[in-house]
């Protein structure tokens, strides 16, 4: 095994006590190695799929195959006709905590889109009556567009804005708002990419302080007794569990929701109910998730959807 940076070290030191998982997640970054390719059908799973899938997990939905190594489903015809979606398993097991939501979700709004995964797995879980993908970081709204286009999710709108405008303009209007947020991505390690500096403290307490800021922002959208989902796919626990206990210190009308199909990978650093996988179970690169629901009384409140799209129509996507 390469060498392991000193930050790395410390980092597997403060996420495990012993040493042999200490050890397993270090190598596991050091030496990565392939994940099962992943698929989520748009659409109606043929009765004979193209792929050979692995036996899907205890809480895996229907509509999700973990396919076999050497699987390579973006070269199907079936893709580019917008059958599938190819994901890491990662992001299934963060966008399965949306499982967990068993009332009618009219509106799903997702504030940090791109490329789209976790819209599109909203979309087919939930069946909500319209889904606002935002992306902030203009070029990437090329992809969230073409890849919610190419899978044909309606009715669906694409927009590019910071999550303050939104907090100001449709307070308390969504059933759910997803928050899969910028972070240092460590796990991409695990996968092979690089992630310069993503274990400098300066980098994460950046970046959990972004996240803050997002988080915050995207609480004033949800409305009363909707939910809010937030996900990384990184391991340090400032930009993880100590935002979650951040943010339900200071939104205390919030609380976190106990995701039963996810109770094996409950996290150990907190007594919050929040899910991590990490690499070396060999399912994903890693992945945090926990969701949130609004326990305040009342109705949530509806917008004129043409006027929110006058104001932002230099921007907008219509699917």
């Amino acid at each position: 095994m390469d060498k392991p940076s000193n930050l790395l070290l410390k980092l597997s030191r403060r996420l495990f006590e012993n040493a042999d998982e200490q050890e397993k997640f270090i190598a596991a970054l050091v030496n990565p190695q392939s994940f099962q390719p992943c698929i989520l059908w748009c659409n109606e799973k043929p009765e004979i799929s193209p792929f050979s899938a692995d036996l899907p997990l205890s809480w895996q939905p229907q509509f999700i195959d973990r396919l076999n190594l050497g699987e390579k489903p973006g070269q199907d015809s079936l893709h580019n006709q917008g059958y599938f979606y190819c994901l890491d398993f990662s992001s299934v097991f963060s966008a399965s905590i949306l499982l967990a939501i068993t009332q009618p979700v009219q509106l799903i709004f997702d504030m940090c889109a791109a490329p789209g995964g976790k819209s599109i797995f909203a979309w087919k879980a939930l069946q909500p009556n319209l889904l606002i993908s935002n992306e902030v970081i203009g070029k990437r709204l090329g992809m969230l567009i073409s890849n919610l286009k190419r899978c044909q999710i309606n009715p669906s709108i694409v927009v590019n804005r910071d999550s303050s405008i939104f907090a100001q303009t449709i307070a308390q209007s969504s059933d759910l708002v997803i928050v899969d947020a910028p972070c240092t991505g460590q796990s991409l390690l695990a996968k092979g990419e690089k992630a310069p500096g993503c274990f400098h403290p300066t980098a994460i307490n950046k970046s959990a302080n972004r996240q803050k800021r997002i988080i915050a922002n995207s609480a004033q959208l949800v409305a009363p007794q909707g939910y809010l989902a937030y996900m990384t796919c990184t391991y340090s626990p400032e930009e993880n569990e100590q935002v979650c206990e951040w943010f339900l210190s200071r939104f205390t009308q919030f609380q976190a929701v106990r995701v039963n199909h996810l109770q094996d990978y409950q996290s150990h650093l907190t007594d919050i109910p929040c899910y991590r996988m990490f690499p070396q179970r060999r399912l994903g690169a890693g992945a945090f998730a926990v969701l949130f629901q609004n326990t305040d009384d009342g109705v949530r409140k509806g917008f004129d959807l043409s006027e929110l799209t006058a104001v932002w129509m230099n921007r907008v996507g219509e699917m």
